[in-house]
C-alpha cells in the first residue's frame, strides 16, 4: 500500500470516533489525500503546466494557448502558464520546447510553420516535428485574411491583386518570421500573383498586425483571430477570406472563391505538442484535458468569435495530429518547390 493509501485507511478507522469538528478536519484530510492519490496515478503533481508560445503575445497561437489553457487548468486542477519564446519563426520556442524535460510540465503550442513547412524552409532545422514531438491533440483552425493597411487604395480583391501587381517593387508585405503562417502562405500568395514585394518580418502575428495598424506595411495574409476586431472597427481592410466558407467573426468578407482566387486557400491549424518521450498516460491525461476544454461552449465561442474553428472529433487526439503533422509535411515539399520559397 503506498503512504497517501495508510493514511486514508487509518483516517478511515478513527473517523467514526472522533468529534464533528474532528471529523470535518479528517473528511478535508481525506479529499486531500485523494486528489494527491489522483494526481500520483496520473502522473502529474500540483506542480504548474508551462505552454511554450513560440511566437510574440497578441498572436493566433498565443491567442489558442491562453483560451485552452485555462479550461484544462480547471479541468486538471492545475495552473497552466503561458510563456512566449519568439524568434526565427517560431522555431526558437519549438527547439525549447523539443529540449524540455519530457515530464508533462512543459508542452507548446505550435502550428502548421513550426511543425512542417519549416521542415522545407530550414535545411538545418534542429528538430524533426513528426520524430521530436508527442502529439497531444489539434486545437484550433483559422482561415486567413489577405488584409491591408486602411488607407491601402484598393477596395476589393480585384483591385487589389492588379495593384499589387503593378507596385510590387515598392510595397511591403509583413509577416512573422521565416517559417511562421504569415510567411509561408503570404508568399504562396505573391507566387500565385507574380509579384516580389519587400518582405518585413515580425516576432509574431501580433506584431505584425500592429505595423499594419502603425502604417509600417502595407498588406499581410493575417489570422482572423488576429484581425478580425480590427477589420470590424474599419482600422484594417479586408480584400478576402481564404477559405470556402465565409467567416461568422467577418460575415460581410467574401471568401477568395467569391472574389475571383479560387486557388489561394489558407487555413492553418494549432496543436499540443509534448517533448519526446513524455509518459502515456500523461499524454493522454493532457489529451482528454484537451478534448473536454474543445467540447465547452465557452470555449467553441471564443474561438468563434475570433473567427476560429474548432477541430471535429473525428480530427482531435493524438494519432490524429501525429497524421496530420506528417500528411502536412510531405504535403509542403512541393508547394515550397514551386513557389521557388527559400532561405
Amino acid at each position: 500500500m503506498s503512504g497517501s493509501g495508510k493514511v486514508l485507511s487509518l483516517m478511515e478507522h478513527r473517523h467514526e470516533t472522533c468529534s464533528p469538528t474532528i471529523s470535518r478536519t479528517i473528511d478535508r484530510c481525506r479529499h486531500a489525500v485523494s486528489e494527491a492519490r489522483r494526481r500520483e496515478s496520473a502522473g502529474l503533481s500540483a506542480r504548474a503546466i508551462t505552454i511554450i508560445v513560440p511566437f510574440a503575445p497578441g498572436g493566433g497561437t498565443d491567442v489558442s494557448a491562453r483560451v485552452v489553457g485555462e479550461y484544462m487548468s480547471s479541468t486538471l486542477r492545475q495552473q497552466f502558464v503561458v510563456e512566449n519564446f519568439p524568434g526565427a519563426g517560431g522555431t526558437t520556442g519549438t527547439i525549447r520546447a523539443m529540449r524540455a524535460s519530457p515530464d508533462g510540465y512543459t508542452i507548446e503550442m505550435g502550428h502548421i510553420g513550426t511543425h512542417a513547412v519549416s521542415v522545407w524552409l530550414y535545411p538545418q532545422l534542429a528538430y524533426k516535428p513528426d520524430v521530436d514531438f508527442e502529439p497531444i491533440g489539434l486545437a484550433m483552425e483559422t482561415p486567413l485574411v489577405i488584409v491591408a493597411r486602411k488607407d491601402f487604395p484598393p477596395k476589393n480583391l480585384e483591385e487589389f491583386i492588379a495593384y499589387v501587381k503593378a507596385n510590387s517593387e515598392n510595397l511591403n508585405m509583413g509577416h512573422a518570421g521565416v517559417g511562421s503562417i504569415l510567411y509561408s502562405f503570404g508568399l504562396m500568395l505573391n507566387s500565385i500573383l507574380g509579384v516580389r514585394p519587400t518582405l518585413v518580418p515580425f516576432n509574431g502575428g501580433g506584431p505584425a498586425t500592429s505595423a499594419l495598424l502603425g502604417g509600417q506595411i502595407d498588406y499581410t495574409c493575417g489570422a482572423t483571430t488576429d484581425v478580425a476586431p480590427h477589420v470590424l472597427a474599419g482600422a484594417l481592410k479586408a480584400n478576402a477570406i481564404a477559405a470556402d466558407e465565409r467567416s461568422p467573426a467577418l460575415p460581410n468578407v467574401p471568401t477568395t472563391k467569391e472574389a475571383g482566387l479560387p486557388e489561394f486557400k489558407a487555413l492553418p491549424w494549432f496543436a499540443l505538442f509534448a517533448p519526446k518521450g513524455t509518459p502515456r498516460p500523461i499524454l493522454d491525461k493532457l489529451s482528454d484535458a484537451l478534448d473536454k476544454a474543445l467540447d465547452d461552449q465557452k470555449v467553441r465561442s471564443r474561438f468563434s468569435d475570433l473567427g476560429g474553428y474548432v477541430p471535429e472529433k473525428a480530427r482531435r487526439g493524438r494519432q490524429a495530429l501525429a497524421t496530420l503533422v506528417r500528411d502536412e509535411i510531405a504535403r509542403w515539399a512541393p508547394i515550397i518547390k514551386t513557389a521557388n520559397i527559400g532561405r
